[in-house]
């Protein structure tokens, strides 16, 4: 792969033109350090949709971001790429989400013979998806690039993780050793997403970690260490006790009492971090933030971490030399302003967790 470059002339003080790239870079995708993947598939989320609309979204707010860091410094200089998605996923998406509405406006229960066949056709579209990321993430890091998945709901990294965990592999039969201690996930998330086959549908938003942990084994996947959970069910918590030399969780409301009491919140990462392998795997869903940076994503819940110390987390993760073997951004949704226009909140703020995603990425 050839030395990343941004096409010259660049002006990163300059405004960035209309026709640019994300973040409004030019940069070939041969080029860039880091390949960000745009899957705008929205099938089941079960309160409120839209997050297909995120890519879209996120890159059109990506060239008001300035490219100067304050954590990461000059990110840009890496090489960025994200390329237009495949017509046939957001078409996917579309389709899907359709059979699913009624399914999910039933609570997912009383499934008749035409909710089963809509239930195997939605579960269909999700293998599709699957196989797409899969492929997609293992031609990055083939080319040896960091690949870094835009989504969409929660159920779209579940193809990226596993091609993440898959090349590890490889990398240890080839000896590296820190390769061998397996793939570790930091999930940042309102939710446990922890949930078998919820509301019927096997590649649910609400399932993605309980489909990574059910069919990657830990020589694999080796740990997942949770970060803002404030909402889950008994089903969860409970998998995830069972699981727990496997799964660690940080809930949002011990972090706000450790934090009323006196606690550093940079002890509070320290303990994170320590609890995964040198490797890992940065899933970040944007409700995992206070809601009022993500007031139109699909499950808003009270509480969560603040922009500021989402960005300190990522921080604390280079700093602790964990190496970032892919990421993820997932359920930006842009919500509906007062006058019924697109507002750019959600996409302003997930742009900018991006940038610092891609920043902890390239340094890592």
């Amino acid at each position: 792969m050839s030395t990343p470059a941004i096409q010259k002339p660049f002006d990163p003080n300059a405004a960035a033109s209309p026709d640019a790239g994300i973040f409004g870079l030019a940069c070939p995708r041969d080029d860039a350090k880091l390949l960000l993947l745009p899957v705008p598939f929205d099938a089941t989320t079960s309160y409120g949709g839209g997050a297909s609309a995120g890519p879209e979204a996120i890159l059109e707010a990506s060239l008001q971001v300035d490219l100067l860091d304050h954590h990461f410094g000059l990110i840009y200089e890496h090489g960025i790429h994200m390329p237009a998605p495949p017509a046939w996923i957001r078409e996917s998406s579309e389709h899907a989400r359709a059979l699913a509405a009624p399914i999910i406006a039933r609570g997912g229960t009383n499934y008749s013979p035409a909710d089963l066949a809509a239930i195997a056709d939605i579960n269909a579209a999700g293998d599709r998806i699957n196989a797409h990321t899969y492929n997609q993430t293992a031609a990055a890091l083939a080319a040896g690039q960091i690949p870094g998945l835009v989504g969409g709901d929660h159920s779209t990294p579940y193809g990226a993780i596993r091609a993440c965990a898959d090349h590890l592999a490889t990398l240890a039969k080839l000896g590296d050793a820190h390769a061998r201690q397996g793939l570790g996930i930091l999930h940042i998330d309102a939710h446990f997403d922890l949930r078998k086959a919820f509301e019927g549908f096997k590649w649910s938003h609400a399932s993605i970690m309980r489909n990574v942990l059910d069919h990657t084994p830990p020589a694999l996947v080796s740990r997942l260490v949770s970060v803002g959970i404030r909402d889950y069910c008994p089903e969860e918590r409970d998998y995830a006790k069972d699981a727990r030399a496997r799964v660690a969780t940080h809930f949002d409301a011990d972090i706000a009492a450790a934090l009323d009491e006196g606690k550093h919140f940079s002890d509070i990462c320290a303990k994170v971090l320590a609890e995964l392998p040198p490797c890992i795997y940065v899933s970040f869903d944007i409700d995992g933030l206070d809601p009022a940076l993500c007031p139109g994503t699909g499950t808003p819940v009270p509480g969560g971490l603040s922009f500021n110390r989402a960005a300190a987390l990522l921080s604390a993760a280079r700093n602790a030399g964990k190496r970032v073997v892919g990421f993820d951004l997932v359920e930006v949704c842009p919500a509906p302003s007062p006058a019924d226009a697109p507002s750019q909140w959600d996409a302003n703020v997930g742009s900018r967790i991006l940038y610092k995603l891609c920043g902890l990425a390239a340094n890592a």
